[in-house]
Parts: C-alpha cells; sequence; structure tokens
C-alpha cells in the first residue's frame, strides 16, 4: 500500500490513533476497550485538515524519539550504570526523608458539571446522550461518554460515534452561578481551599477533622452529601496526602464516588508502582510517548529505567520522576493571591471563516467582552497578544507592547486589527485576545511590592500554581475572572502552537536560544505588511539582548534598538549588554522559568548540586521543590 493510501503500520497506526482519540480518552465513564472507538474517529477524520495536522504533529513527536533514543544510547557507551544507579538511589532515599504525611489534602471534582446543571435544569434529559457545546465539545453526559463521546472533540466526530446525540450550548452564565454556591460549601471545610477551575478545587481539611474530631473519609461524605443537598449536583474526592495524589484519586470512583490512599510511605509507593504515566498531572499525550520511548509506561518503570534518566536529566527532569515514583507532592493549599495573576482574556472558537468583515465581527465581540473582563475585576495591561486558530487547527499569536495602560474596547480592536491584518488572508476557526503585563488598580500603592518578594525567604512565598480546567475546551473567557489563575498557560507560553497542551511539563528545551517567528501559510511578509507591527517572538525562547524601543515616523510606530551598557542580573548573576528595559525583561524571564526556586534548592540542601540544573529548567511547573520545613506561611497543622 501506498503511503498516501493508508496508515503505515509503525507509527500512522498506534501514536496517530491514539493521538486522534483526543486527550480525554482517559475520562471517567468512557469504555474501557475503545478500539472500536478509535477506529470510527481515524475514519471519521481522514481527509480533514485535523487529520492532517494531527498527523504532521505525530510525525514530529516520533522525530523527537528518534533523536532521543539516539542520544540515549550514545550516552550509555561510555557510562558506569552502577555508578549512577547508586547516586540516584541516594537522591531517593534524601526525596523519601522528607516525605510528609501529617497533612488531609482533598482534590474535589464535579461530575460532568456542565452536563449535570444541564440536566438539572431540563430533567427531559435524563438517560439520553447529549454534549454541551458544539464546535468543540465542552464536556458530554455519561450516557454519551459511552459511546466515546467526550470534552475537546470535534461536533462531527461526536455525532459519527453517537447518531443521537443532542447537542446543547454552552450556558456560561448559569454554571458560574452553580460554581459559586459549590465553592462557598467547599470553604466551609477550608476557608483557605484553592479552586482549580469552575469545577473542582483542593482543599487541607486537617484543621476540619481536628476541630470536629471527625476521620478524613467521614468529613468528605459529609461535605460531598452536603453539596448533593443544597445544589442536587455530584462531586467525586480524592483524599491524600498531597495535591498530586489526591487528584490522581479523586477520578478512581467517578462518579459520585470518594478514593481515600493509605497514609504510609510503602502503600503510596505500591499505588504509583502500576499507575500508567499519563494518570501523572503534568504529563501529557506527547510526553506519554517520549517516556514510553525510554521504557517508562508506569510509575513504577521510572526505578527501573533511573540511569536514562539521569543521563536524559534536562529532557526528563529526574527529580521531577523521582517524586513522582515515591508518590511526594506538595501539600500546601492556600488561594491564589490577586497578585499573582499574570494575563486576562477572551476568546471565540466558531465556523470557519475566510471573510475579512465577519472576522472582523467575531474580534469586535472579543474586545467587547475583554473591556467588560478588565474593568469588572479592575485590571489594565500594557502588552495585547492576538490567538487565532487556522482551519488547519495551526495557532498562531502575534503581540504588540505599547507605551500606555489599555483596557478599552476601541484600542484593544485596533491593536487586533493590526496584528491580524498583515496575516490576511486567512481561513479561521478561533480568534482571541489576551492582555499581559498588567496592572492592578484595586492594589495599593506599596512600593516593596513587586521584584522584592522573590528575594524573600522559601517560608514566606510558595510558588504559584498553574492550573487549568479538566472538562472543557477553549473557555478561557468565561472562568478565568471567576477563578483567576486557572488557566495552565501565562504569558512566557507565547508561541506556535503545535503540541498539545500541558505537554511540556516535563522537557523544556531551548531555553536561551533565540526563535524565529512562524507564520501561517498565505500570509503576508511582515516587511510589505506593516513597518509598525513588532515582531513576535516566543517569550520562552526570548533573547536577553536589548528589547528595542518604539519612536514615532511619520504617523508610524517604529522599533528601533536601545544603546546597551553592562547590567548584573540578580537573579541568575549573568552579566549582560543591554539597557534597564531588557534587563527588567531578562529579571522577568529568570524568575519565570523558576531560578530563584534553584537557589532556594540549594539553601535548603533539597537537591544534590549535581541535579540543581533540572531544577532551572522544572521549578516553574507543578513541581513543588521544596522541603516540607519552609512550606508557605500557614501554621504547621496546614502543612509545613
Amino acid at each position: 500500500m501506498a503511503a498516501e493510501d493508508g496508515p503505515k503500520r509503525s507509527q500512522e497506526t498506534d501514536s496517530l490513533v491514539k493521538r486522534l482519540a483526543g486527550p480525554s480518552s482517559g475520562k471517567a465513564g468512557l469504555a474501557k476497550d475503545q478500539t472500536e472507538i478509535n477506529r470510527i474517529i481515524t475514519e471519521a477524520s481522514k481527509g480533514s485538515k485535523f487529520y492532517d495536522n494531527e498527523k504532521k504533529k505525530d510525525k514530529e513527536v516520533t522525530v523527537r524519539i528518534e533523536k532521543i533514543l539516539k542520544e540515549r544510547d550514545e550516552s550509555l557507551k561510555t557510562a558506569d550504570i552502577r555508578k549512577i544507579e547508586a547516586s540516584v538511589d541516594q537522591l531517593i532515599a534524601e526525596l523519601e526523608a522528607q516525605r510528609d504525611l501529617t497533612q488531609i489534602v482533598v482534590h474535589v471534582d464535579m461530575d460532568a458539571f456542565y452536563a449535570n446543571v444541564e440536566l438539572l435544569d431540563n430533567p427531559k434529559l435524563h438517560g439520553k446522550p447529549f454534549a454541551v457545546g458544539k464546535g468543540v465539545l465542552s464536556t458530554a453526559s455519561y450516557e454519551a461518554r459511552k459511546y466515546g463521546v467526550r470534552s475537546g472533540m470535534a461536533g462531527f466526530i461526536a455525532k459519527k460515534l453517537c447518531p443521537d446525540l443532542i447537542f446543547l450550548p454552552n450556558r456560561f452564565s448559569r454554571y458560574l452561578e452553580m460554581s459559586k454556591k459549590i465553592m462557598d460549601i467547599f470553604h466551609r471545610y477550608d476557608p483557605d481551599m484553592c479552586p482549580a477551575g469552575c469545577d473542582e478545587g483542593y482543599l487541607n481539611i486537617t484543621p476540619y477533622c481536628e476541630e470536629h474530631s471527625m476521620a478524613a473519609e467521614d468529613c468528605v461524605r459529609e461535605m460531598r452529601e452536603t453539596v448533593f443537598r443544597e445544589t442536587k449536583l455530584t462531586v467525586s474526592a480524592g483524599i491524600a496526602p498531597n495535591k498530586m495524589l489526591a487528584k490522581i484519586c479523586s477520578d478512581k470512583n467517578k462518579p459520585n464516588g470518594q478514593f481515600q490512599l493509605e497514609f504510609k510511605p510503602e502503600a503510596i509507593k505500591t499505588f504509583m508502582r502500576d499507575l500508567s504515566i499519563r494518570k501523572v498531572p503534568g504529563i501529557g499525550r506527547v510526553n506519554e510517548r517520549l517516556l514510553d520511548a525510554i521504557g517508562i509506561k508506569t510509575c513504577g518503570d521510572i526505578y527501573q529505567q533511573r540511569a536514562v534518566v539521569s543521563l536524559m536529566d534536562k529532557r526528563f527532569g529526574l527529580v521531577f520522576l523521582c517524586r513522582t515514583y515515591l508518590g511526594i507532592a506538595s501539600n500546601v493549599v492556600q488561594p491564589h493571591e490577586r497578585e499573582e495573576r499574570k494575563s486576562i482574556g477572551a476568546e471565540r472558537t466558531f465556523s470557519t471563516l475566510d471573510s475579512k468583515e465577519k472576522i472582523f465581527e467575531k474580534l469586535t465581540e472579543v474586545s467587547i467582552e475583554l473591556e467588560k473582563d478588565m474593568e469588572e475585576t479592575g485590571w489594565v495591561g500594557r502588552t495585547v497578544t492576538l490567538k487565532f486558530k487556522l482551519d488547519t487547527y495551526q495557532v498562531f499569536t502575534r503581540a504588540k507592547s505599547i507605551d500606555h495602560w489599555v483596557s478599552k474596547k476601541e484600542e484593544l480592536l485596533a491593536i487586533g486589527k493590526e496584528l491580524l491584518l498583515p496575516e490576511f488572508p486567512l481561513k479561521i476557526r478561533l480568534i482571541g485576545l489576551r492582555v499581559t503585563k498588567l496592572k492592578d488598580l484595586r492594589a495599593k500603592d506599596d512600593p516593596t511590592n513587586g521584584i522584592k518578594r522573590f528575594f524573600q525567604s522559601s517560608k514566606e512565598n510558595e510558588p504559584r500554581k498553574k492550573l487549568k480546567l479538566e472538562d472543557d475546551a477553549d473557555l478561557h473567557d468565561v472562568v478565568e475572572d471567576a477563578m483567576p489563575g486557572f488557566h495552565e498557560h501565562d504569558e512566557t507560553d507565547y508561541q506556535v502552537d503545535d503540541h498539545d497542551e500541558g505537554d511540556d511539563i516535563v522537557e523544556i528545551t531551548n531555553l536561551d536560544k533565540d526563535a524565529t517567528r512562524s507564520r501561517p501559510p498565505h500570509s503576508t511578509s511582515n516587511a510589505q505588511a506593516s513597518s509598525s507591527k513588532l515582531e513576535s517572538v516566543p517569550v520562552r525562547a526570548r533573547s536577553t539582548s536589548a528589547a528595542p524601543r518604539l519612536r514615532e515616523d511619520k504617523g508610524k510606530l517604529i522599533a528601533t534598538p536601545i544603546k546597551a551598557s553592562t547590567q548584573e542580573c540578580p537573579i541568575c548573576s549573568k552579566v549582560l549588554e543591554t539597557d534597564n528595559d531588557g534587563l527588567n525583561a531578562h529579571i522577568d524571564f529568570c524568575l519565570s522559568r523558576g531560578a530563584i526556586m534553584e537557589a532556594q534548592a540549594e539553601t535548603n540542601k533539597l537537591v544534590k548540586k549535581p541535579y540543581v540544573g533540572w531544577a532551572r529548567q522544572e521549578s516553574s511547573k507543578k513541581v513543588d521543590t521544596k522541603p516540607p520545613s519552609s512550606r508557605g506561611k500557614r501554621p504547621s497543622k496546614r502543612g509545613r
């Protein structure tokens, strides 16, 4: 069979079919054997632009795997495996000595939240397969999940799986109304609970159980019964010594159930041993494939492959995986502070549009909503980023920074148009605007606020947690203001979105290399299109050279380089040829990559020096590198 006639056995069956199945293929309520479901998805996708894009991305991952295997084989030729394993064993022993089993952490997760709210308001839907959303599904009822329908799935694919599927429009205001009622209940059990979206969150119920002389299981059962009694909605929960384990456990007895992990080291390691590596929060589909390539399918395999992981530390993060193997993670639960917010945005998904007028109509809608959100929540910003998804499912971003605060729809729309015009002709199915470099209009003018707090002791600073909305697709514009910080990506993630969200948790590479700007097909060159538009460089790979400054020339804004001087970064101690603005940008970069946490890790002797390099790359992700004695401001009974 020719290459164009059908899939090749090695790559275009196993990995591609699994990729086409989507990131939600492990959702509760889905059939355990999804072979037939995946076949239907693959057949329905063939010939579509979605299929072509997923095929392209799958091939890119295959190339990455080939490079990784070559790198591994070269490293193993000269490596002293026994010595490396002994070193890793010592690290594991050090991490084990820091295990904290004193806190009772609970992860609560509403069951098919949007779908159950719809059932609550329309009982006639009971027993019928239905989904919320049309172009891209936000969620699906458990009856629909039996057919393989799930969140993040294209509507036409869902219809192929379930011809009788009922589509319902999103009613975000109603979902947020119910979310507030649910969160109010959770706050009774932990006033400092941390929402992780509109339908889930983390609680530390240690004080509540102590004050009411209750067992953890009884407390959680009472909480779940209270939610049902007052809202008629069900919630599932996981009870464990830390947040990672609690989240994994909350999925064990879904829907409407709870699971408590035994608070003993051996029980936890046994629990983790056979757990699929994909179940670990932060490991997405791409990293699942990469780890599988080096022989890691389960968390127990991490120990078997510890020498390989150590040799490829920069790719996979030795400390992160060792902690995963042991089931050790942060047990600090605290609400997000307002100052932690880094962006605010709105976006729209729709059927493919190619008319400039209709695209601008959508951009106008987004601008109006974003202005309303910024006004209601009290934010202004200086950098506006345009996001658009082509009909080929590729996602691009374009950004522009300005010298004054912006929040009004007229200026948001004008900047959005300026960034979008050079890209025409376009066929797009999503458009959005996001504002960063925020100023809090409600904050008191405190000169000590800002960079100084990054130099405080680790006891005064818990690393920010990036959260995501698990059960919904493209909903940043709806939930973010009600639950600040829920979104998985922040301003350091402006790049061509050609890989899965969440798939860069483990591997972070090329941090210090310049990155060229990707352009969508058929778009005009930047020089021809507009001399006023700044180049959009992924911040993740941004150069630390002097930043350009805008000047006006015949009514146009021109980016001109600034004369640089020698500056030393107070974070990484690098000597830079840049000006003050460039130094500040570099400091932002250092802080966003977790360099402060690395310094704290060295000070606290959490890991030995050979592993410090990992901390710089990984500590900004969902990994707690602080010892129990320095976590957060809370009293000792709330987690050290």
